[in-house]
């Protein structure tokens, strides 16, 4: 009967949650009413029926609250006293004294005690290493994010060049071979060889390497993981883009200051003269032949008064204050604004949406700034001799990358090929009114919010300006 009984509640417990007590409880119980009668039917043996209980309790306090533990020990004590009082009553006698069946009583508590002692310990190391496992796997998912989004490209090869990881942006660096393609020698055998020349010890090759037709040239480093089985070295592909445009952006930034400081001095001399422009306009004995020259004076104020504002501007831009954009329903809100502020007559603006839910990180107002800006240019750039300008704003993502892009679109010539290496540098324009600086300033607050703004010509005519969302890219909202 006893060994149904454990067979039973052995299968109940182990098909059951392992948080579900009743089977220790019943089992723990069973235990000490088949201790009892073992020692009722035999009470001229020795002591040791009496010391099996101990074990039990001692097991079960492992598993159970410290009251229930306690309470079995208490109900195995007194059913000692119980079972030698039945004895000496119906036998007459009995071979365990008071003092033996006392001693018994007291070692089940103190078996249940110290068990639960054990019980304490090892569930509070548990918690710990379930914390510190969680920490861990934290830290690790939080390693791998900064990876898979750094600029730089990253790329772990082993001993023998075979690729172990590697991040996005070295995927692309690579032109963004298959993922089942690990041998480094047979995607970029340059890359490889730099690899190999580095584990032999030769001086550090710093020329400029690339890797794929279409992507920036790089300059690899390589860095050895220490206690490394498999030797695994770390290739760091630095974009010379990358460094070109932060030397770039400290000339600039030098520079930008240097002309605010001429812009606050050129603007009160400008002021005097369109001032002065404007009495002799109202004058009456100016004579009406000369009215040409006051227009161009006028309108030349007007221009470097713009200039002055713009680089002003650029002086004083504070930093981006982002915050999650939902970019359809934000594009849809810029569109009918634009439409209000800014009537179109027979130009057409219309929104195109083909990636509904998406967002990103962006500072609204400046996201406003940098679409406006290339809307107006759209109008005023983007159309065909004497039609008129169809403009049109895209949310998208991109096929190859699923990269969430917002597009300014228009149908007009386009750039030619010669100039659009050169339309976001600073003060470049081909319009006699132009200031050459709205693509610039588009740019920087682009990328102050971790994007980019390139040109890509359209296919059968037409200009598109694409600004790339690096943030958060493609976040889905419901």
């Amino acid at each position: 009967m006893y060994l149904i009984a454990a067979i039973v509640l052995l299968y109940w417990g182990s098909i059951g949650d392992h948080t579900r007590r009743m089977p220790v409880y019943l089992g723990i119980a069973f235990d000490i009413i088949a201790t009892l009668l073992t020692l009722y039917a035999t009470s001229n043996l020795d002591a040791g029926i009496a010391t099996l209980i101990l074990i039990n309790i001692a097991s079960a306090a492992t598993l159970l609250p410290y009251r229930s533990a306690f309470a079995f020990a208490l109900i195995a004590g007194g059913g000692g006293f119980i079972e030698r009082s039945v004895s000496a009553f119906l036998i007459g006698e009995s071979e365990r004294s008071i003092g033996e069946v006392l001693l018994f009583a007291l070692a089940y508590v103190a078996a249940a005690g110290l068990s639960q002692l054990l019980r304490t310990e090892v569930t509070q190391r548990q918690i710990l290493m379930d914390r510190q496992e969680s920490d861990l796997a934290s830290l690790s998912q939080l390693n791998e994010l900064i990876i898979r989004r750094m600029r730089s490209g990253v790329i772990v090869v082993d001993d023998r060049n075979q690729i172990q990881r590697i991040n996005e942006s070295a995927w692309h660096l690579l032109g963004q071979p298959s993922p089942t393609r690990k041998d480094l020698n047979g995607i970029n055998s340059a890359l490889s060889m730099r690899v190999n020349e580095w584990r032999a010890g030769h001086a550090a090759n710093l020329r400029p390497l690339s890797l794929a037709e279409g992507q920036p040239e790089v300059i690899p480093r390589f860095v050895a993981v220490p206690q490394s089985d498999a030797h695994l070295c770390i290739a760091f592909l630095e974009d010379t883009s990358l460094m070109t445009r932060q030397a770039e952006q400290l000339t600039l930034s030098s520079l930008g200051r240097l002309s605010a400081s001429i812009a606050h001095e050129v603007r009160n001399p400008l002021a005097a003269i369109s001032h002065a422009s404007q009495l002799l306009a109202e004058s009456e004995e100016f004579p009406a032949s000369d009215r040409r020259l006051l227009e161009i004076i006028r309108g030349q104020c007007l221009r470097m008064n713009a200039i002055v504002e713009n680089i002003l501007q650029l002086s004083r831009r504070q930093h981006s204050k982002q915050e999650l954009v939902l970019l359809p329903r934000w594009a849809e809100a810029f569109v009918e604004e634009f439409r209000t502020v800014q009537p179109l007559g027979q130009d057409e603006l219309k929104l195109v949406v083909q990636a509904a839910g998406v967002s990103s990180m962006f500072d609204p107002d400046q996201l406003q700034q940098v679409a406006w800006n290339l809307v107006k240019n759209a109008l005023r750039y983007g159309r065909m001799p004497n039609e008129p300008a169809r403009v049109s704003v895209v949310v998208r993502r991109l096929p190859d990358t699923q990269q969430t892009v917002l597009e300014v679109t228009d149908r007009g010539p386009g750039i030619p090929a010669k100039q659009t290496a050169h339309i976001f540098e600073p003060f470049f324009t081909t319009s006699e009114m132009g200031t050459g600086l709205g693509l610039y300033i588009a740019r920087q607050l682009c990328e102050t919010n971790q994007a980019t703004l390139d040109y890509h010509s359209l296919a059968g005519g037409g200009s598109c300006f694409r600004i790339s969302f690096h943030g958060q890219p493609g976040t889905d909202i419901a």
